[in-house]
């Protein structure tokens, strides 16, 4: 009896030694971070390929029209300003003196005109009244002609005095123009984002083909727009009223409903190997934030979407066409699937995964394989 229990009791420590064995070469489960298969929304789209632009519905870069010394300024950088509001004004005392002068000129001629018809309607009345007495036989045809003449002569000056007296306004426009030029005025409402002169600085026109420096940048700040480059290759799928989302860099995790308002007719070649289409978009709404010209700024633009479908994150894809199948204390599963819309957040999954289905989403590491034993990371 002795004997037979012997080797028994050896065939348990040999069976133990190897359990151990095994039990400390085995290799370590690796942490993956999964997530569970769920219906949602898919939608394929197209991003900018650099950075967009925040931009101002409109922006001019004033100047005075000629040079000159600033005498008025009434504006300081940041001012909000209404159309037509003054904002600069050169030194223009003589042309408002010549100014003067061509109205006390025209005041002139006003009065010269006046007298001037007033005699022309006597000179007419006289000559109806002396073509009565012909018609009685008590005045010569002599008369009535010499009189007759004398009014037709003194109309004739009326109308003269009338060609002068309009000749005189055209004078006072023209001096009213030239003062005018030395006013520099908001085309637009908006507001001060740039001022380059001083009170009793001297601006200077540049010469013809070169672009005058400006002294005030004005630019609206209630309505903006965002520009943004489109690669050449998915443009052709592009066109005004697309619904898009912006994001900006100054608000992250924030975004913002819009619609795609223009393509631009032309390819841009600046980067021979990425030749782009400049687009712009408008906001849905005025977003209640602080918006500044300028801000970077993203576009991704809606051409297709699922509602309700399989989805998995994008990144959880491998060589576009293969998950990792995660089953608790089992190795990891390679699974082919068909893929329908996609973009960088989800990949729609028409074949190949349930609802519920839990998958890894961390593929960088060189251990995280099919047939690799792994644990679920605790979040």
């Amino acid at each position: 009896m002795r004997r037979i229990v012997t080797p028994v009791i050896w065939l348990i420590i040999l069976a133990l030694i190897a359990a151990t064995v095994w039990w400390n070469s085995r290799p370590n489960p690796v942490a993956v971070d999964i997530i569970r298969v769920e219906r949602g929304l898919v939608e394929r789209t197209v991003v900018n390929t650099r950075a967009g632009t925040v931009k101002s519905c409109r922006r001019a870069q004033l100047s005075v029209g000629f040079g000159g010394q600033i005498a008025l300024l009434t504006v300081n950088e940041g001012d909000h300003v209404s159309k037509d509001q003054l904002l600069i004004e050169l030194w223009n005392e003589d042309l408002k003196a010549s100014l003067r002068q061509t109205q006390l000129a025209s005041r002139s001629i006003h009065l010269e005109h006046d007298a001037i018809c007033i005699r022309a309607k006597n000179a007419q009345r006289d000559a109806d009244r002396v073509k009565t007495l012909q018609a009685r036989k008590m005045a010569s045809e002599e008369q009535a002609d010499q009189t007759q003449a004398e009014a037709e002569a003194d109309t004739l000056s009326c109308r003269a005095a009338e060609a002068r007296q309009q000749e005189a306004e055209a004078r006072i426009a023209m001096a009213e123009a030239a003062l005018e030029r030395t006013r520099l005025r908001a085309p637009f409402a908006g507001i001060i984002a740039d001022l380059s002169g001083k009170i009793g600085e001297y601006t200077t026109p540049s010469p013809p083909g070169v672009a005058t420096p400006p002294v005030i940048d004005l630019l609206t700040d209630d309505c903006h727009y965002i520009e943004a480059p489109i690669d050449e290759v998915d443009a052709a799928e592009l066109s005004p009223g697309q619904p898009l989302r912006i994001s900006l860099d100054a608000y992250r995790g924030q975004s913002f409903a819009g619609t795609l308002r223009r393509i631009a007719p032309y390819v841009l070649d600046r980067e021979k190997q990425a030749r782009t289409v400049e687009v712009e978009a408008d906001f849905s709404q005025r977003p209640e934030l602080r918006l500044l010209a300028g801000y970077s700024a993203d576009l991704e633009i809606i051409l297709q979407s699922h509602a309700d479908t399989l989805r998995i994150p994008t990144e959880a894809l491998l060589n576009e066409r293969y998950v990792l199948l995660y089953q608790p204390g089992k190795p990891l599963v390679q699974r082919e699937v068909k893929t329908g819309l996609s973009n960088w957040r989800h990949t729609e999954i028409l074949e190949g995964l349930a609802s519920g289905d839990q998958i890894v989403t961390s593929l960088g590491h060189s251990d995280t394989k099919a047939g690799a034993l792994a644990v679920a990371n605790e979040h």
